[in-house]
C-alpha cells in the first residue's frame, strides 16, 4: 500500500464515522496487506460491543501500517477505496453548478425589478414623428405655464426688455399678445412670440436664450402657475419652413408661402399657434385628471371588498369641487369644443386651425377626457349619496333614542 492510500485513510477519519467507515476500508484491502494486519486488531475491529476498545486498537493498527509503509514493505492497492470522502466536494461542485446556471438564466431572461413610476401619460403625436431639422428648418415650440396671464402689465414688461409689440393685428383677437424680437434662431425668418391670456405661449424661430428670458418674465405675471417640470414636459414642438405653394401642415411640418406679406404670415402663424396653445393646455388638464383619478382609484376596491371608505363629507365635497373645476376649464372656459369666433369670416385660417387640431388629436383627446370625467363624477356622486344615507341613518337613530327616553320619562311619571 502506498503512502498516499494510507494518508487518505488516516486523515479524514472522524469520531462520528470511525468504526463503520474504518472497518469497510480495512476489509477492502488486498490479501497481502490483510495478512500483515494484526489478527487481534481485525477481531477487535469486527466486534461492536466495545466502542472505545475498537477505536484504540484501530489507531494502533493504523500506526503500525504507517510504519510498514515508511519501510517500503506495503504495496499500493489496485482499487479506489475512499469515494465517500469526495461527497463534500461533489456537493460544493453541484452547488457551484446550480449557482452558475441560475446566474446564466438571470442574465438571459432578466428579473422583474420594482415597478417604475410612469411619467405624464400625454404624448403628443408631433413628438413621435418629428423629422430631423435641416438647414432651412426652423422651430416652433409651445408651452402652457399658468392658468392665466395679466397681459397689460406683461406687455409693458416685455417692451422694457427690448421686445417689440406687433400692433397691426385684428382687434377681434383680443386674447393674445404678439411680440417680435431680433434674436432669431435662424436668419430665414423673424422671431415671433404669441402669448395667450389663457396661460400659454408659442415661440417661432426664437433662440433658446431669449426663450428662457421670456419664460422668466412670464413668471412675474402668471395667475396660478404650473410646476416647472410639468411645463417643460408637456410642450409642443413642430418644425416649419418657407417655400412655394399654399401654406399648410404637411407630414408634421408647417409650410408657409414665401410670397405672402408679413401681416398675412403673422395671421397664419396665429392660426397654428392657437391650435398649439389648446393642445398644451389640454395636456396640462389631462395630467391633472390623471392625478385626480389616482387619488380616488382605491375607492372602488374598498367598496368591492366591503371595507369602510375613510373619506369625510368635507373631503368628498372637495373632490367634487376639483372635478367640476376641471370640467369647467375644459368644456366652458376654453375653445376645445367649438371653433373660435375669430375664424368665422376667415376660412383660409380656419382650415389651417382645424388641420392642426386634427393633427394633434384634440377632439379625440377631449372626448376621452370627458368620458373619464363622467366616470369620476358618478363615483363622487355615489360617495356623496353614501355619506348622506349614513348621516340620515344616524339622525334617525338619534330620533329613536330621544323618543325612547321620552317614553321612559312618561312611564316613570305615570308609575310614580
Amino acid at each position: 500500500m502506498s503512502l498516499k492510500s494510507f494518508w487518505r485513510l488516516h486523515r479524514p477519519l472522524k469520531m462520528t464515522q470511525a468504526c463503520g467507515f474504518a472497518l469497510k476500508t480495512l476489509n477492502g484491502l488486498n490479501s497481502v496487506t490483510a495478512k500483515r494486519l494484526n489478527c487481534t486488531t481485525l477481531a477487535s475491529s469486527a466486534s461492536k460491543l466495545n466502542f472505545l476498545k475498537d477505536w484504540r486498537n484501530l489507531n494502533t493498527s493504523l500506526h503500525n501500517h504507517r510504519c510498514l509503509l515508511l519501510r517500503g514493505v506495503c504495496q499500493r492497492p489496485h482499487f479506489e477505496m475512499l469515494a465517500p470522502l469526495n461527497v463534500k466536494s461533489s456537493l460544493e461542485m453541484r452547488s457551484q453548478s446550480t449557482t452558475s446556471s441560475t446566474m446564466s438564466v438571470l442574465k438571459q431572461g432578466g428579473m422583474s425589478g420594482k415597478r417604475t413610476f410612469k411619467g405624464p401619460r400625454t404624448k403628443q403625436p408631433s413628438r413621435t414623428n418629428q423629422p430631423s431639422l435641416e438647414e432651412d428648418m426652423m422651430q416652433c415650440i409651445a408651452y402652457a405655464t399658468a392658468d392665466q396671464y395679466h397681459l397689460p402689465t406683461l406687455c409693458h414688461d416685455l417692451i422694457a426688455h427690448d421686445f417689440a409689440e406687433i400692433k397691426e393685428f385684428p382687434r377681434d383677437a383680443s386674447n393674445v399678445l404678439v411680440m417680435g424680437t431680433e434674436n432669431a434662431a435662424k436668419p430665414y425668418d423673424s422671431g415671433t412670440i404669441f402669448i395667450f391670456r389663457e396661460g400659454s405661449v408659442v415661440f417661432w424661430n426664437v433662440e433658446e436664450k431669449t426663450v428662457k428670458t421670456v419664460m422668466r418674465i412670464l413668471e412675474q405675471h402668471e395667475i396660478q402657475p404650473y410646476e416647472v417640470a410639468l411645463v417643460h414636459w408637456e410642450n409642443e414642438e413642430i418644425s416649419y419652413t418657407v417655400g412655394e405653394g399654399n401654406s399648410k401642415l404637411h407630414r408634421g411640418i408647417f409650410l408657409f408661402n414665401e410670397e405672402l406679406d408679413y401681416d398675412q404670415v403673422v395671421l397664419e402663424k396665429f392660426a397654428f399657434s392657437n391650435a398649439l396653445s389648446l393642445s398644451v393646455k389640454l395636456a396640462i388638464w389631462e395630467v391633472s385628471l390623471d392625478n385626480f383619478v389616482e387619488s380616488i382609484q382605491s375607492i372602488p376596491e374598498l367598496l368591492k371588498s366591503g371595507q369602510r371608505v375613510k373619506l369625510s363629507r368635507a373631503e368628498v365635497m372637495q373632490k367634487i369641487g376639483e372635478l367640476f373645476s376641471l370640467r369647467h376649464c375644459i368644456n366652458l372656459s376654453s375653445d376645445l369644443l367649438i371653433t373660435p369666433d375669430f375664424y368665422w369670416d376667415r376660412e383660409d385660417l380656419e382650415q389651417l386651425y382645424d388641420k392642426t387640431c386634427q393633427f394633434l388629436n384634440i377632439n379625440r383627446r377631449v372626448k376621452v377626457v370627458n368620458e373619464k370625467l363622467q366616470h369620476c363624477t358618478e363615483l363622487t356622486d355615489l360617495m356623496r349619496n353614501h355619506l348622506s344615507e349614513k348621516h340620515s341613518l344616524r339622525l334617525e337613530w338619534m330620533i329613536v333614542v330621544l323618543i325612547a327616553i321620552e317614553v321612559m320619562f312618561e312611564l316613570a311619571r305615570v308609575i310614580f
